[in-house]
């Protein structure tokens, strides 16, 4: 009787003799399998490169008067190297328990020998099919798991065109180890991509490590990143774990990393390529196993190119770039973004904050928005804490700069809303290049990058 359980399931058949072939396509015909027969290991690899099978079975010698075993030995390990996941199946008329250890190591689920029990035959590859199935099943409850732990992260609201290259590549390489360079501008939510793919990621089961490499000062970046030891200077009364090692098994995110100094970026380098460091004033070899990701406002290859930045540890950090757009090419998303914010600041202060008046809106919408989702994220918050009622106004969010383009009037503005824009500008005017912008402003990038943490906290 046909088995409707095995409709749509599709087998696999190796043997170089036809009335073999031809036997174990009936029998498993009536048991409701699609089959697919081939004679030699060159017809079982193309067959598995352009068609998806639930199961292989296969003999183990192929060539006329061999006994050995080594040819479908051989063809296990390339099988394995298509799909780990496969179950395969091995029989061959010279069986022996040494070769069915040998193959059983090499990756086949189970073995039978010619001529074989149709029961016996049939049972097994029952077995390893439902099995895979049900570790498929797994597989897909445990991704699904993941992304709910992701959203309920800081949240990547992108529903606009130019944000979906993003989201696609995030869901792509989220679950992967690799390393993911993020650039955009200021503001432009790197650190929320961040979050994302760990949390899509199998060390999701551990927090993310997060670190402003950019900020950070040559007497302080070895110490922080790689730890110390008791005396190793001055101030070292204690042994201290680096950043490094607390993300080991885990997940390091190093923001700004094009303003780390290029006389430390070797150092840097040599962890992404070893795996190995030492902490300051040690001769211990640590290894740590670290996803690594960065983040940079910086065109990369300016940096390069200007000697401030290497090409070995870009290629390093850049296994994926993800660019994320500035806020004024996904105009789409400025209301969702601006609701999302408005009802987290409606519960955190404890208001009846309900929505924008439609002058608020419109501000919204027509704002340059220079600070990107940042600015838009302070200037909702503003707009909740001095709403007088349900709905939020225009003159309750602060955009002095108009839809215009007219700058706003430093008389009206505080000392630090002065400092905030000026900072702003001179960013915008050097296209994020941080180097420059400080040069302009008469500042260090380390003094740049505190007054730029101050802004994004206020």
């Amino acid at each position: 009787m046909k088995n409707h359980n095995s409709n749509h399931f599709r087998v696999l058949l190796a043997d170089d003799q036809p009335d073999i072939r031809e036997a174990l396509r009936l029998l498993l015909k009536r048991e409701g399998y699609e089959t697919q027969a081939v004679g030699s290991p060159v017809e079982i690899l193309a067959a598995l490169e352009t068609r998806e099978f639930d199961a292989v079975l296969i003999d183990l010698n192929y060539t006329r008067d061999t006994t050995s075993g080594q040819e479908g030995l051989d063809l296990l390990g390339r099988i394995q190297v298509i799909d780990a996941t496969l179950p395969v199946v091995v029989m061959t008329a010279w069986g022996s328990v040494e070769l069915a250890v040998e193959a059983m190591r090499r990756g086949a689920k189970d073995f039978i020998q010619k001529p074989w029990e149709n029961a016996r035959l049939l049972s097994i590859l029952r077995t390893q099919i439902e099995l895979r199935n049900a570790l498929r099943h797994a597989s897909r409850l445990e991704a699904e798991n993941r992304l709910l732990r992701a959203e309920s992260r800081p949240t990547l609201i992108a529903e606009s065109a130019a944000m979906q290259p993003v989201l696609e590549l995030i869901a792509q390489i989220g679950p992967s180890d690799a390393n993911v360079l993020i650039t955009g501008e200021h503001g432009t939510g790197k650190e929320v991509v961040a979050q994302t793919l760990h949390a899509l990621s199998l060390r999701s089961g551990k927090p993310m490590v997060t670190v402003n490499a950019g900020g950070l000062s040559e007497g302080v970046f070895e110490s922080e990143l790689f730890g110390h030891v008791k005396g190793a200077f001055t101030d070292a009364r204690a042994d201290r774990v680096g950043r490094f090692e607390l993300a080991d098994t885990s997940t390091l995110f190093l923001d700004e990393i094009a303003n780390v100094a290029i006389n430390l970026q070797a150092k840097l380098l040599r962890v992404l390529e070893t795996g190995e460091m030492e902490r300051v004033g040690s001769s211990k070899t640590r290894r740590v196993d670290v996803r690594v990701l960065a983040a940079t406002n910086a065109d990369v290859n300016t940096e390069i190119a200007a000697g401030r930045f290497r090409q070995d540890l870009l290629f390093r950090l850049n296994t994926i770039e993800i660019h994320l757009p500035p806020l004024h090419d996904r105009r789409e998303d400025i209301p969702l973004l601006a609701n999302h914010f408005l009802r987290n600041y409606s519960q955190r202060y404890r208001k009846s904050v309900t929505g924008f008046d439609p002058t608020a809106a419109q501000a919204l919408q027509e704002h340059p928005w220079p600070g990107n989702v940042r600015e838009l994220d302070h200037a909702v918050e503003r707009g909740v804490l001095l709403a007088q009622g349900p709905q939020v106004r225009a003159s309750d969010l602060g955009l002095r700069a108009a839809a215009s383009g007219s700058s706003p009037r430093l008389e009206e503005m505080s000392l630090e809303e002065v400092e905030r824009y000026l900072v702003q500008r001179t960013l915008s005017r050097y296209d994020g290049n941080v180097s420059m912008a400080a040069k302009a402003l008469g500042l260090s990038r380390s003094g740049l990058y505190r007054r730029l943490q101050k802004h994004e906290h206020q």
